[in-house]
């Protein structure tokens, strides 16, 4: 457990005032209204994105986060302290890699700071490959 426990629902953090969402969201809006106000715009820009994208998959929470799906998790996105994280999968980031260059990626997340703008295109190339690939 962490050095700060939240009051309203006694999870532990590293940080104090760690920013969260007390209990699993219902719906995407009510996570997004949860999150700092600064990201906010981020995540409802995300959101846009990948409906434009691939408008046939169904908002979900999933592993309490944002989840396109189709049958099965699509793609995930979520709200980081300095970045709104995107959550293809290993072989998505793996299949984008050379288009990711001097993006912050790790096994299967794109980092995406809040201070540049969001790769809108590339975000919605990522989450048509995710559809053709993961959709059951």
């Amino acid at each position: 457990m962490g050095k700060w426990i939240c009051p309203k629902c006694g999870r532990g953090f590293m940080r104090a005032e760690q920013p969260h969402f007390c209990g699993k969201p219902g719906t995407i809006d009510e996570y997004i209204d949860a999150q700092e106000e600064a990201a906010r715009p981020y995540l409802n820009e995300v959101r846009q994105i990948l409906r434009a994208a691939i408008p046939e998959a169904r908002e979900k929470i999933s592993w309490s986060m944002p989840t396109l799906w189709k049958g099965a998790n699509i793609i995930h996105f979520a709200a980081s302290k300095k970045h709104l994280g995107l959550y293809p999968g290993d072989e998505a980031v793996a299949a984008f890699a050379d288009r990711l260059a001097g993006f912050d990626v790790s096994k299967g997340t794109i980092r995406l700071p809040y201070a540049k703008p969001l790769p809108k295109e590339l975000i919605a190339e990522i989450a048509q490959w995710c559809l053709a690939h993961y959709a059951k």
